[in-house]
């Protein structure tokens, strides 16, 4: 048991859209991303996530409607629900989600989809 200093851990990456594990409990994965410019949309089947803003500003958008979130701030989003995160400047965000979920969901993006269990 070590406690995790969430400023010290971010400052140790710098690419956007690359998730890194920082912590597991139950199944779950704690992963810090940082994001800058829009993702690709995508859903995952059985997977629900939680966005955490940690520093910065997050629009996650729907096909319907877009949530905009501050530092401090968290949406879950549930499973099957297509989606896209969006920062036009770049964020902090902790995301907690079951371990082995691909960030992309349904989608297999040469870009964007990210190698699993990428650890700081």
């Amino acid at each position: 048991m070590e406690k995790v200093n969430l400023a010290e851990k971010f400052a140790q990456f710098s690419e956007h859209w690359r998730p890194k594990v920082v912590g597991e409990l139950n199944g779950q994965e704690v992963k810090l991303v940082k994001f800058k410019g829009a993702f690709v949309w995508h859903h995952h089947e059985v997977e629900d996530e939680l966005f955490l803003v940690v520093r910065g500003c997050l629009r996650i958008e729907f096909r319907n409607r877009a949530v905009e979130l501050q530092a401090g701030e968290f949406l879950i989003v549930p499973h099957g629900i297509e989606h896209r995160t969006v920062a036009d400047e770049e964020v902090e965000v902790l995301v907690f989600e079951p371990a082995a979920t691909r960030n992309t969901g349904n989608v297999e993006d040469s870009v964007f989809t990210a190698p699993l269990g990428d650890r700081l």
